[in-house]
């Protein structure tokens, strides 16, 4: 009977997927939509119930459960060769009431220097911009075998002098059930307040009447649209295919429901080697580019601490590939 509802629901994920959204590319802030950690993106994105270490609080906040003390996670990637893209968590678990920890994601560029159409090479002056995801996360088990997790972010995005900021949340559930260890899990993401610009060279001087000559000019501000959040939910279904002393593997399959897109599918698989040695591969459907992705990892156990290094390569269609490399440390 679990065999069966296991087929059920991976056919209605799938069928979810062949709709289509009429909203495409109308949220913003859309740095909180790229894959944080090596892990998760190895896996493809279909990680909100493989995620069960400090990474889950870029996943599912249920997963940050799962610490069994203090963990650290630290996480970098040059994105498309023009943008470094940072994340860090910290976390610890106080027994009997829950895990806790904090995270913050930096999306940043390089300063330009500005150029007008009278100083074509250049003014001089520079510009740049930056995004920044700031998170305090809580999660619990509920029983033995339910995960809820919840996490509270401030937004800020900045282009030279003009900057938005927010508020989102984001809430998951992880349930495990005997058989092969399935894991069905539940994930919305960057669920917030709509942003919107404002600055100082918004300032304007505003001419009421250009045929009154000694009219008085009036300060005035543009004032520039606001824009919604990439709102994701994410519902998943992972189990164990092999187990042995020598290796195991696990697999993953995502539905993933934006606001701003076109449904999408994330399959993932994860092979370990005595649990000290991993093999990572995904598969990114209905996506505009990224569609192949690749990994590895290791664990290094030191006494009573555990350090984690992964890796992962992003195929991409027309732009360049994507290296990221984590280093995780459970204490």
């Amino acid at each position: 009977m679990t065999k069966n509802y296991f087929i059920i629901f991976v056919f209605l994920l799938t069928v979810q997927v062949i709709a289509q959204n009429p909203n495409l590319g109308t949220s913003g802030a859309q740095f909180l939509e790229i894959p944080v950690g090596a892990r998760g993106a190895a896996l493809g994105g279909a990680y909100i119930g493989l995620a069960d270490d400090i990474t889950a609080v870029f996943w599912n906040p249920a997963g940050v459960a799962n610490i069994a003390s203090n963990a650290a996670h630290f996480s970098y990637m040059r994105w498309f060769d023009m943008f470094d893209y940072n994340a860090v968590a910290v976390g610890f678990n106080v027994k009997d009431i829950g895990a806790f920890s904090v995270s913050a994601v930096v999306f940043s560029m390089d300063k330009t220097e500005i150029t007008t159409e009278l100083e074509p090479n250049g003014t001089g002056r520079y510009f740049d911009a930056m995004d920044l995801a700031i998170g305090i996360t809580y999660s619990k088990f509920l029983t033995d075998k339910f995960a809820f997790g919840i996490t509270a972010k401030y937004i800020s995005q900045m282009i030279w002098n003009e900057s938005a900021e927010g508020f989102a949340f984001d809430v998951g559930t992880q349930y495990r059930l005997d058989w092969q260890n399935i894991t069905i899990s539940m994930s919305m993401r960057n669920f917030g307040s709509d942003l919107q610009y404002l600055g100082e060279d918004l300032n304007v001087i505003y001419d009421k009447s250009t045929t009154l000559p000694k009219n008085r000019l009036t300060p005035a501000s543009l004032e520039t649209d606001s824009y919604p959040l990439p709102l994701v939910f994410q519902v998943g279904i992972n189990l164990d295919l092999i187990t042995s002393d020598v290796f195991s593997v696990r697999a993953e399959i995502d539905a993933v429901h934006p606001n701003d897109n076109r449904e999408r599918l994330n399959i993932g698989s994860e092979i370990s080697f005595f649990d000290r040695l991993y093999l990572r591969g995904g598969y990114r459907y209905n996506y505009d580019d990224e569609d192949l992705v690749f990994g590895a990892g290791a664990s290094v156990p030191f006494k009573d601490t555990k350090v984690k290094f992964d890796y992962s390569y992003g195929l991409n269609n027309i732009l360049p590939n994507v290296h990221r490399i984590s280093v995780g440390v459970d204490f």
